[in-house]
């Protein structure tokens, strides 16, 4: 499908590159650009006050908690209004540069509402793209690819820093692992993997079965992009004791591939969370850019 409502977040205190990373992206494909500002208000999350020394908790300490919390947040908004004003001009008078559709807000919330703000946004765009300066946000940053991925359908484009970005990739690779978030990867991207020159279907260590690889493994999702005019190849490798993602990331350098398309969180979204998995590997050591979809 093509991309015409592209998402872009942000925060106050991040560098320009994201925002023209994703104009730069819009601009290829001829989409409108959504930039949402961010501000993410950190929580009070204790309060104990001091006298003679001694630590005292107050009469009514949810209440007291509540009423900093909310002091807080006022006195930091009435700060930060005019930076982000600022910040917004300045996005707009950048996007006005690049004679771009497009539209520029500020959502004003909790780290803890971030994530459901950002689901909304999502709701109503083709593809969310995160550069390197929210994907390095240790704080912002997984809520909002989290925010984007979980609960909406739709796909995100991970940008990492010194990648060379584009929506009209020559060589795409194709994780492919027969569960449902690769599948809806392949078909959010099938746009782009239909207009490269070469798209390889890259499975680790897969065995034949059918229940899930069937009796060729990879021959059906080959079958499929190659009905829509895909130029298919199918890439069958040896995990050699190591992690999928390593397979994968190592496969992508040595075929100097311009994009990998994969499912995220296709194992438990908790188990990924604790142990980690190809999702959370990649994401957070990309090397190039990264097409999820779930």
């Amino acid at each position: 499908m093509g991309f015409k409502s592209v998402l872009c977040v942000t925060d106050a205190d991040h560098s320009d590159h994201d925002v023209e990373t994703a104009a730069g992206l819009c601009a290829e494909v001829g989409a409108h650009l959504s930039v949402r500002i961010i501000p993410a208000l950190m929580l009070v999350l204790s309060y104990r006050p001091i006298r003679d020394g001694i630590p005292e908790w107050p009469t009514g300490r949810g209440q007291a908690m509540a009423t900093l919390n909310n002091q807080f947040r006022q006195e930091r908004f009435t700060l930060d209004v005019p930076r982000l004003e600022r910040r917004s001009e300045k996005i707009q008078e950048l996007l006005r540069a690049m004679c771009l559709s497009y539209d520029v807000d500020t959502d004003y919330c909790n780290l803890t509402g971030v994530g459901e703000v950002v689901r909304q946004r999502v709701l109503c765009a083709d593809l969310t793209i995160v550069g390197p300066a929210l994907l390095n946000d240790s704080i912002v940053g997984p809520v909002v690819i989290n925010g984007s991925l979980l609960d909406t359908g739709k796909p995100v484009l991970i940008v990492p820093k010194r990648a060379e970005a584009t929506l009209w990739p020559r060589r795409v690779l194709v994780g492919w692992d027969s569960r449902l978030e690769a599948s809806r990867a392949v078909r959010e991207a099938l746009g782009l993997l239909c207009a490269a020159e070469e798209v390889r279907v890259v499975l680790v260590g897969p065995k034949a079965n059918h229940k899930g690889y069937g009796a060729k493994p990879g021959a059906d999702i080959a079958a499929y992009l190659t009905r829509h005019g895909a130029r298919v190849s199918v890439d069958l490798l040896p995990s050699a004791g190591k992690s999928a993602a390593k397979v994968l990331a190592q496969h992508a350098i040595d075929t100097s591939a311009d994009m990998i398309v994969m499912g995220a969180y296709g194992s438990r979204r908790l188990r990924e969370r604790l142990f980690g998995g190809v999702t959370k590997w990649i994401v957070d050591k990309p090397t190039l850019p990264l097409f999820l979809a779930r």
